[in-house]
């Protein structure tokens, strides 16, 4: 079992949010194991029919079960939204109001299709990601995640054949049970060109009206399906940085998917491995680091600002990080294992336009080296250098 970053404060109710598969039922079992807890599982045909054929039993049961239980665990809750009124209830009764509620779902637009009752600040957020180069510990291997990506199952299947055929079967069973059966598309011939073109894109800048042309529907649809890819967690956008450094500064945003793995069997390359020293790889290096900097972000509740800075003429900083009261970090990320001065040319021209910004190339180069204003790091100390320990 993986030790988890993600941690819920159990001081108070919580949602659980995140993609199919990045274990958060797994977790939430986990961190209440020494509590009292009752379990609803809406994935479980028994529990859905009960509680979707009388709502009201939620009440019921909770108020007979007040004295022998501490935590009342709904698991998938987007499977029946108006549950969340009875939990509101439950939370607002006096007889009922010192329980505590988890909460998991892996569509927030179901939720929000339905209006669902968010429970109005009663329930914290929490969001929860395929695992981390240091949750998976000693037995990471970078060139696995890059091909393979780094959901929980991933992790326990022996042979490629057995990945390949994991993720062909998340994509699927996404389009079928997170977008056809629950209605998010009318239509799932062109969700499914969409999602591939999506995933063949993924990193680069979106352009709404290119992928609209490509899958054959208008530009509002694409930005509609691209938010039904944010909305179940399947991926997430790096903004453009926000203030004007230079003029004919690109404000249109970057799109990424929430895993590597699950982005090469989408768009049809799960068979085709990423090799080192490729173009494909230096982009799957650079797609895994900023999946890990967004993650490392919410588990350490950071609040940093991530954002990227690309110019019309083409010159671009892959990442920048806004940190509170602090300088920004501006960083370059290549898949070399020997860096170069000439690898730090970009950061050098945006020197003038960040003169209180600290510069690092991120890279697979071990030894730490020093080019004028920018450091450069291995990738596993230049994020150590940002979030810190997690001895904690």
């Amino acid at each position: 079992m993986f030790q988890r970053l993600c941690k819920p404060l159990l001081s108070n109710s919580f949602f659980m949010f995140g993609a199919r598969g990045s274990g958060k039922s797994t977790l939430v079992r986990e961190v209440l194991h020494d509590s009292r807890t009752w379990e609803i599982n809406l994935l479980l045909e028994e529990d859905f029919d009960r509680f979707s054929r009388q709502p009201q039993s939620l009440i019921t049961e909770a108020r007979a079960r007040v004295q022998d239980v501490d935590w009342v665990f709904i698991d998938e809750v987007q499977k029946l939204p108006r549950m969340l009124d009875g939990v509101h209830a439950l939370m607002t009764l006096p007889a009922t109001s010192r329980l505590k509620f988890a909460l998991t779902g892996s569509s927030a637009r179901k939720l929000k299709i339905a209006g669902a009752n968010l429970l109005a600040g009663r329930a914290f957020h929490n969001e929860l990601h395929p695992l981390t180069h240091l949750e998976i510990g000693g037995g990471f291997s970078l060139d696995h995640a890059l091909n393979w990506g780094t959901l929980p199952r991933v992790l326990h299947l022996a042979t490629e054949l057995e990945r390949q055929e994991f993720l062909r079967t998340y994509v699927r069973n996404y389009l079928k049970e997170e977008v056809w059966d629950e209605r998010l598309v009318q239509n799932l011939d062109p969700f499914r060109k969409f999602i591939e073109i999506a995933a063949q894109t993924s990193g680069t800048i979106v352009n709404f009206s290119n992928i609209a042309r490509q899958t054959g529907i208008s530009d509002k649809v694409a930005k509609k399906y691209f938010e039904i890819l944010t909305d179940t967690f399947l991926g997430f956008y790096l903004e453009a940085y926000s203030r004007s450094v230079r003029s004919q500064q690109i404000a249109s945003p970057k799109f990424y998917f929430f895993d590597p793995g699950v982005k090469r069997a989408a768009e049809g390359m799960i068979t085709v491995p990423v090799i080192p020293k490729s173009f494909a790889y230096g982009r799957a290096f650079e797609h895994f680091l900023v999946c890990e900097v967004m993650r490392l972000n919410a588990y350490s509740r950071s609040d940093f600002k991530l954002s990227y800075l690309k110019t019309k003429d083409g010159a671009e900083i892959d990442l920048i990080i806004e940190r509170p009261a602090r300088s920004p970090v501006l960083v370059e990320i290549k898949s070399t294992e020997e860096v170069q001065a000439t690898d730090t040319s970009i950061l050098r021209r945006f020197q003038q336009d960040f003169p209180d910004a600290d510069c690092r190339l991120w890279s697979k180069d071990r030894n730490p080296k020093r080019f004028q204003h920018t450091t450069a790091l291995h990738w596993r100390e230049g994020l150590a250098e940002i979030f810190g320990s997690w001895e904690k």
